[in-house]
């Protein structure tokens, strides 16, 4: 392929069938495999671009967001190639190769203490916001509220999947974190087919899945940590919740046996794929989204 632009090599990844032995066929969607190395490069560029068009970005100005990195890192990218500042608050829980491609981009990157709200003071996405608000000529693209997170996935990850799978696709698995993915795509396969089950996968420690008590969990990027309009429950069929350790045995699975070095996440869906297993008729055919690549969190030693 030949683009005259990066930002035009965003999307377009390949699914890959995976070698299991069970009644359904199993596709990888390998979304590490964009340019900024993760599913957010979809997301990023079409908030950043809807934020063009409706003037609320201009030609100067500042990109400040929260991030756990993907979101961060794709912003920084896309930040640089059109010329903006970049800024991105984050968790001091995030791996250094996230903060470390951030700062390779161009952006400035403020840590701030892991809390368990998302209203506390001193989370990060609190200091975003304080930021914004600080911030002359500055644009928050809000990934955690803004329905552009969730339409952009809506109308580049779902359409991808269901012309990959020629629309044979019976079962939809990824990460729940702010929503967008499960929501945007899950929603465009549902007005496909409506028979076409979408399951989302959660931290066993998340607000939602403790009921408003959230718990210390280590996998980043998926975890449905407050209320937000981004996450369309009426999408979703079933949530599978996962813990850290059932996240980071399936790395080691999917890297060793499969070839896939890929981020906590996509162990968490992994797991809950295969946990799945017994639910599946003769025939079904599943897609799991694998996030981000395992090449960001080496220096974790999950794998």
């Amino acid at each position: 392929m030949k683009y005259d632009s990066l930002i035009k090599a965003i999307g377009n990844t390949p699914i890959v069938k995976l070698p299991l032995k069970g009644k359904a066929t199993i596709y990888a969607k390998l979304e590490y495999l964009n340019p900024g190395g993760s599913v957010k490069d979809r997301s990023a560029l079409y908030m950043i671009e809807e934020a063009e068009r409706r003037g609320d970005l201009k030609p100067g100005g500042t990109i400040i967001d929260a991030s756990s990195g993907n979101q961060g890192i794709a912003v920084a990218m896309i930040g640089a190639i059109k010329g903006y500042k970049v800024i991105i608050t984050v968790a001091e829980k995030i791996s250094e190769e996230k903060k470390k491609t951030m700062k390779a981009y161009g952006a400035e990157v403020v840590v701030c203490p892991v809390t368990m709200l998302i209203n506390d003071p001193e989370n990060y996405h609190a200091k975003a916001v304080e930021l914004h608000k600080t911030t002359p000529n500055s644009f928050m693209p809000n990934q955690y509220f803004n329905i552009d997170n969730r339409n952009a996935h809506y109308h580049s990850l779902g359409p991808e999947i269901w012309r990959q799978t020629e629309g044979k696709i019976t079962h939809f698995f990824a990460g729940a974190g702010t929503g967008g993915t499960i929501s945007g795509a899950g929603g465009y396969l549902k007005e496909k087919n409506p028979n076409i089950k979408v399951i989302a996968v959660d931290s066993n420690n998340s607000f939602r899945a403790t009921k408003g008590h959230p718990k210390p969990y280590a996998v980043e990027g998926m975890g449905v940590d407050f209320d937000s309009p981004v996450l369309n429950y009426e999408t979703i069929d079933e949530f599978i919740e996962v813990t850290d350790q059932q996240a980071f045995d399936m790395l080691k699975i999917l890297a060793r046996k499969n070839g896939l070095l890929v981020g906590p996440s996509s162990g968490a869906v992994a797991y809950a794929v295969a946990s799945y297993e017994p639910k599946f008729n003769d025939g079904d055919m599943a897609v799991f989204i694998c996030g981000d690549s395992g090449r960001a969190y080496l220096s974790k030693d999950f794998y």
